[in-house]
């Protein structure tokens, strides 16, 4: 069941900062022949700073793709469709375009490759109702799980601007989600991409088709970094690598990513 654990609203989390547009960001964007839109939340320093690329299209509401896999990772937890991250899902046998999906799954795997059908189970099994009751106690984008085909983060209704993502996010990072604090955890260390001596990188790739996503967060000992991403990808599978490679010039323009080296 979900716990009635207090949490922060969006304006409190995301927008108290007045953002900052960043037209510098250009830049990186052009250099990658990209567009779309950027936000930084930068909490390293006080006050926080919120950073923000083509905020027009910050504020516009869009499928969250497979970066809903975090949200609902947590959603089949509490609802018991899912014992725990070890529970194993028997591979259907149908071949799928990512080789990744053609095998058995558990949690981190299906996080990990983005396993579409894992989630499509959880879907069937919490159902439409029940889900829409958890992303309106979440308070996720728009928090209509109603689709006429497909899957309802991708191909339905469900919607969410890049400032919510960020603000979702922090929520999350605070542990201040309505769910047991061993689920948030759990999802949170299913999130690891890399991680140095004193920095962790958590994020969440997502791609609807004509669009893609990147978001997430790098903590410091001096307070985390949030992130959120999301590019047209007119080029589909050709441009998907833009969404992280844009992402990490800007973090390391502004010291929140250590500079690559060769």
């Amino acid at each position: 069941m979900i716990s009635a654990v207090f949490f922060i609203t969006c304006a409190q989390l995301c927008l108290a900062a007045v953002p900052i547009e960043q037209a510098n960001w250009q830049a990186t964007f052009t250099k990658f022949n990209a567009k779309g839109t950027l936000v930084i939340a930068d909490e390293r320093v006080t006050p926080a700073k919120l950073l923000v690329f083509n905020p027009e299209r910050a504020k516009q509401r869009m499928s969250p793709a497979s970066t809903f896999k975090i949200p609902h990772s947590l959603m089949a937890l509490d609802a018991g469709v899912l014992k725990d991250e070890f529970q194993l899902f028997r591979w259907d046998g149908v071949e799928r375009s990512f080789a990744g999906h053609n095998q058995d799954q558990n949690l981190r795997s299906a996080m990990r490759t983005s396993a579409l059908w894992v989630y499509e189970i959880f879907a069937k099994q919490i159902g439409e109702k029940r889900a829409g009751e958890y992303l309106q106690k979440i308070g996720y984008g728009n928090a209509n799980p109603s689709t006429d085909k497909g899957t309802y983060w991708v191909d339905g209704k469900l919607a969410i601007s890049a400032e919510e993502q960020i603000a979702f996010l922090k929520k999350l990072y605070l542990n201040q989600l309505p769910f047991a604090k061993e689920h948030q955890l759990l999802v949170k260390d299913m999130m690891i991409n890399e991680a140095g001596k004193e920095w962790i990188l958590r994020a969440k790739t997502g791609w609807e088709g004509r669009f893609g996503w990147w978001v997430g967060y790098v903590e410091w000992p001096t307070g985390p970094v949030f992130f959120a991403l999301n590019i047209d990808t007119p080029e589909r599978m050709a441009d998907l690598y833009k969404r992280e490679a844009i992402v990490r010039e800007v973090l390391q323009s502004i010291g929140a990513l250590p500079a690559e080296t060769d």
